[in-house]
């Protein structure tokens, strides 16, 4: 019961970026052919507030919501994992037409053929998960 609030904020979340638009598969095209600058407004929205919210959770040195402080390890510098990981992922996301947040937003929303979407996901996240320690990090 104690999760309740999180699956409610969850639900308010998604109300939110489908009356937005921001999980249009028309939305996301007009932001990859540059012809429209309301993703681009969505997205520096969300790391303007992440930002924010990582600065706060420092200085207040806020707890989770177990009472554990959260701790923010520092990741080591690097270029070509993230260039390679920015690459796949932004195809992916162009092929697709979604990112893959709203994947269950679209699926609450009725647009079932997204469940492909889901299992590719899910496929590549456990092909990654066999392959990690082999590959560069």
């Amino acid at each position: 019961m104690k999760l309740f609030r999180f699956l409610i904020v969850g639900f308010i979340f998604g109300i939110v970026l489908t009356k937005a638009e921001a999980v249009s598969w028309y939305r996301i095209y007009e932001m990859f052919m540059f012809q429209s600058f309301h993703m681009y407004g969505i997205i520096m929205v969300a790391i303007a507030t992440g930002v924010i919210g990582i600065q706060i959770i420092k200085k207040k040195k806020a707890k989770d919501f177990k009472g554990n402080p959260i701790m923010i390890v520092e990741k080591e510098k690097g270029f070509i994992r993230y260039m390679t990981g920015g690459i796949f992922f932004g195809l992916g996301w162009g092929l697709v037409g979604c990112c893959p947040g709203p994947i269950f937003i679209l699926l609450g929303t009725g647009i079932y053929s997204i469940g492909v979407v889901l299992l590719g996901a899910l496929l590549g996240t456990y092909i990654y998960g066999m392959l990690k320690d082999i590959l560069p990090h």
